[in-house]
């Protein structure tokens, strides 16, 4: 067995592996790296390096990837654990099933970037948030990147796993239902995916983070980072 997967469970789930093959070639994946570090390096000031770092629903990695912590793990419903490196734990299994597999009141920090708009729908969204707020140790905090349908309009139903329609005020309204309080709340952050507006370029996407004022134009993803109180 992988010495990097923790508490596997089997899932098949063979059309997902597809859909997302399909929707990025390599060049775009390597692109997407590129975005990420970037992205990581400003997130990482809501990270206490000191305690685990969760990347719920890692994909391939991207955020963890770029994130300094003294443990990082990842999960995802695919068997990702040969796309991440060496040093991330991995455990495949449902995101709503995280509480049995995963030690709680253990993660610093738990990420998850678009992923609620994938559930079924409103009620597993707060399912959702409650099981990473049971994740979190005190004082933890959860990030949540996340389309805004109010500011991506219908562009948001062009992705066929798209089920959960959000915007900043739902968002908020559901992690407070959750038991999470609001640390921040920034409607406006990235455009609507890496294939969009926002440039690959490194410097480029360290320059638009580093300028606020070019959120208000090109931002159509929510940022929100919650507290475990």
């Amino acid at each position: 067995m992988d010495p990097r997967r923790v508490g596997v469970r089997p899932v098949v789930r063979a059309p997902l592996d597809e859909l997302y093959e399909a929707r990025f070639d390599e060049r775009e994946v390597s692109a997407k790296q590129a975005v990420w570090d970037e992205i990581g390096r400003y997130l990482q000031r809501y990270v206490d390096p000191g305690l685990p770092v969760l990347d719920l629903g890692c994909d391939r990695g991207h955020f963890i990837r770029a994130i300094e912590s003294s443990e990082r793990w990842a999960t995802d419903i695919r068997d990702m654990a040969s796309a991440l490196p060496p040093d991330v734990r991995f455990v495949q299994s449902s995101g709503l099933a995280l509480d049995a597999v995963l030690p709680p009141a253990h993660f610093g920090t738990v990420l998850m970037s678009n992923y609620l708009e994938h559930l079924q729908n409103s009620d597993a969204v707060i399912q959702q948030l409650s099981i990473v707020r049971d994740l979190l140790a005190p004082r933890g905090r959860v990030m949540v990147l996340q389309p805004n349908i109010r500011l991506v309009g219908p562009r948001y139903w062009d992705f066929i796993d798209h089920r959960v329609a959000l915007t900043e005020r739902s968002l908020l309204e559901a992690a407070e239902l959750a038991g999470l309080r609001t640390q921040d709340l920034v409607t406006r952050f990235l455009p609507y995916s890496t294939k969009g507006r926002l440039p690959s370029a490194r410097l480029l996407v360290r320059a638009y983070l580093a300028f606020p004022p070019m959120w208000r134009f090109m931002g159509k993803q929510t940022l929100y980072v919650g507290v475990r109180a």
